[in-house]
């Protein structure tokens, strides 16, 4: 058994095959699903486990190089969730990030029925 980190044996499964330049998308509940993207849903019920959750236990376990998010979450409280963990996030439209989503490697569907709390990482390396 793990000792520590994400225990979702398909989450811990699907992070391992990532890359560098792959991208994970983090989505609230509503956020469409990809065709043929590698779907993990943790969703329960609305609120668990929370995109911010969600999100802190994927950077304990990922390096990121890039945070793609929607223009529409500027100003709300996405944002402020984002720019707790991340510098230099880049903006695009609503409609570009579910463009961007279709090219993902792996699509996180979290709880979270916040509008616009979704996310597009992009894998780093550690070297």
């Amino acid at each position: 058994m793990k000792k520590q980190g994400i225990l979702n044996a398909e989450l811990n499964a699907a992070i391992s095959l990532l890359g560098h330049g792959d991208i994970i998308i983090v989505a609230d509940c509503g956020l469409p699903i990809p065709l043929g993207v590698r779907l993990v849903d943790l969703s329960l019920v609305h609120g668990i486990p929370s995109f911010e959750q969600t999100l802190s236990a994927l950077l304990e376990e990922v390096i990121f190089e890039q945070c793609t998010a929607a223009e529409e979450a500027q100003g709300t409280v996405v944002e402020t969730w984002l720019s707790a963990k991340f510098e230099g996030i880049a903006y695009v439209s609503h409609s570009e990030l579910k463009q961007i989503s279709n090219a993902a490697r792996l699509f996180v569907r979290t709880g979270e029925a916040t509008a616009f709390a979704n996310v597009a990482l992009t894998c780093g390396v550690s070297f």
